[in-house]
């Protein structure tokens, strides 16, 4: 047995052969500790003489278990279908966003669950189930900090689901570091695992996004959980969406929409009327576009507003749009449609706190800065779609046929986009406009 002295940070848990005042890695001061790694060296006769892992067939002797249904269809959507028994989650979001809302909306529906709060006495977590009319549910709190007593008592009582209120509070003795350090989170994330799977336990961890994007310093939670769901949104608006960003056992395509209300989080059955409801009427610069998140298409306005530049820079501001890409489009529209808008100050915000990450949305933000720039109103019938290329060329996107669809039964009369060669309209209601480049597009301005 070999003996070597290291230096690791009691933070990030990065080791090093040197002292250091300062940790390379995560930029601390003070952090860096002394530690003695041993190193075994384990001969090949040693190795064949362990015994051997335990095997069966991928066909014979597979156990399906039967997932824990919720009567919150949002969220079934895009977890695939409930809870998986001994699986592993981590939901994360920004502080405020309602995680904490949705975890006890949860946990009344599960008999017998195991409610941990490290953030919250148990008063206080109470007080929040009964205040969202909860309380006919049977929901056993407890405040312990403690990541091995928490395991223990997963073990012992074998409850169908245990929330942990959050990851960055509890820690294991085990660890080095301060509590919600990477090393002290990472630690106590393998020891709930474990009591996870041996228990049959449905786990639900709930991690704080830090202004770096990342849960819990930073993303070491993702490889170790099943599933990992975000729940984004505004806070000043009612719209919450619920992101699955890892899931084994579904699809992390699906999105779930809800509302925040008085009554916690309900689901929005018909997105696409809620984000329309506010629309004015004969408004330039705006217009109508449909995102396709997973297999569900959503209509949502996208706005535009295009001012002549005060200052020598013109300025670019977007809220729920890439700005890089909002800097290409501007680019395209220029170059290859003649939009002269190099002086221009160009605002882009797509309505009801929707990011719209997809392509599609690519020939709507076009068509929307050039109907602000010409100060000329599309019609509140319009839907427009379709990505857009570096040579001004309009890509064709998936699911027409449904996109289209969506917008007969909302009640729009015209849709322009890129339509593929094998596409055919079935429906007769909607007037379906072909373009091939952006300078067509621009005509209709």
């Amino acid at each position: 047995m070999k003996t070597q002295t290291l230096f690791a940070c009691n933070t990030c848990g990065a080791q090093f052969k040197k002292w250091a005042g300062r940790c390379l890695e995560c930029g601390k001061w003070g952090t860096v500790e002394q530690e003695v790694a041993t190193a075994k060296v384990v001969e090949k006769k040693q190795l064949e003489s362990r015994p051997t892992a335990k095997l069966s067939k991928a066909s014979s002797g597979v156990k399906h278990l039967s997932r824990l249904e919720i009567s919150l269809p949002e969220l079934s959507r895009v977890l695939g279908g409930g809870f998986v028994p001994g699986s592993f989650l981590l939901l994360g979001g920004e502080p405020g966003i309602g995680k904490s809302t949705l975890s006890a909306q949860i946990a009344a529906q599960i008999s017998g669950c195991m409610y941990f709060s490290g953030e919250e006495s148990t008063d206080q977590v109470g007080m929040r189930i009964e205040r969202l009319g909860l309380s006919d549910g049977e929901v056993f709190l407890s405040n312990e900090t403690h990541v091995e007593t928490i395991a223990a008592t997963i073990l012992q009582e074998k409850p169908k689901l245990a929330i942990v209120d959050s990851i960055q509070t509890i820690y294991s003795e085990d660890a080095a570091g301060e509590t919600g350090s990477t090393s002290q989170v990472r630690a106590c994330a393998v020891k709930l695992l474990d009591a996870a799977k041996q228990s049959g336990t449905c786990v639900i961890l709930i991690g704080h996004v830090t202004k770096e994007g990342s849960v819990a310093g930073p993303r070491t939670l993702e490889h170790l959980v099943d599933t990992v769901l975000y729940l984004e949104g505004d806070r000043y608006h009612q719209i919450r969406v619920l992101r699955a960003v890892k899931n084994r056992f579904g699809s992390t395509d699906e999105i779930g929409l809800f509302k925040m209300t008085e009554k916690g989080l309900e689901g929005i059955s018909n997105p696409s009327e809620n984000l329309l409801s506010e629309r004015a009427k004969d408004l330039s610069g705006s217009v109508v576009t449909c995102l396709l998140e997973g297999t569900r298409p959503i209509l949502v306005e996208v706005q535009a507003l295009v001012n002549k530049t005060v200052f020598g820079y013109p300025l670019r501001k977007s809220s729920g749009f890439d700005i890089n890409r909002l800097h290409l489009l501007l680019a395209v529209l220029e170059k290859r449609a003649g939009l002269p808008v190099g002086q221009y100050d160009v605002h882009v915000n797509v309505v009801g706190g929707i990011k719209a990450n997809e392509p599609g949305a690519d020939l709507a933000v076009a068509i929307a800065v050039a109907s602000s720039f010409k100060d000329k109103a599309l019609g509140n019938d319009l839907v427009v779609f379709g990505e857009v290329g570096l040579g001004g060329e309009i890509r064709s996107v998936r699911q027409v046929e449904k996109r289209i669809k969506e917008c007969a039964q909302l009640g729009m009369k015209r849709v322009i986009t890129k339509i593929p060669k094998k596409s055919q309209n079935k429906n007769t209601d909607v007037n379906v406009i072909g373009v091939e480049n952006i300078s067509d597009l621009v005509q209709f301005t």
